[in-house]
């Protein structure tokens, strides 16, 4: 398994991958709005693992030069028990330490307990804080 930087040619793959991992996933989630997102911010902090020519899994990650945040781990379900997860968020980690980050964060669904467990595993920590959002409209660009 190699884990490298998301190239174009992907895209197809890494669709098909999050819509079999996050089949309920919001609008704003849809693969063609995160990947031509990410792309126009940091697409060097968009990683794929490959397998045999391949993608297994996927991890978005960010840096807002105060945290890391952590977005989008998916590993095919053909592949789940490999570690793929687990090296594909050390390999995130490492590239956010080595910009200055500090501290890392991500969110979960509530409805996904199964996640939470394995962040826990990987040292990450429930905090009592309030996560707030706030929506706004967006037009794709065509």
């Amino acid at each position: 398994m190699q884990i490298r930087i998301f190239k174009e040619a992907d895209t197809a793959a890494v669709s098909a991958l999050w819509q079999e991992v996050f089949p309920d996933g919001p609008p704003h989630n849809a693969p063609a709005v995160a990947i031509s997102q990410k792309l126009e911010y940091q697409p060097e902090l968009f990683f794929v693992a490959e397998i045999d020519g391949e993608i297994a899994g996927t991890m978005l990650c960010g840096y807002d030069g105060h945290r890391g945040w952590l977005y989008l781990l998916a590993v095919s379900p053909a592949h789940r028990r490999e570690k793929i997860g687990i090296r594909l968020v050390r390999h995130a980690e490492h590239a956010l330490t080595a910009r200055g980050c500090t501290k890392i964060n991500l969110q979960t669904r509530a409805t996904n307990p199964d996640a939470a467990i394995f962040f826990h595993t990987l040292g990450y920590e429930v905090e009592e804080l309030v996560s707030m959002g706030k929506r706004f409209a967006y037009a794709v660009a065509s």
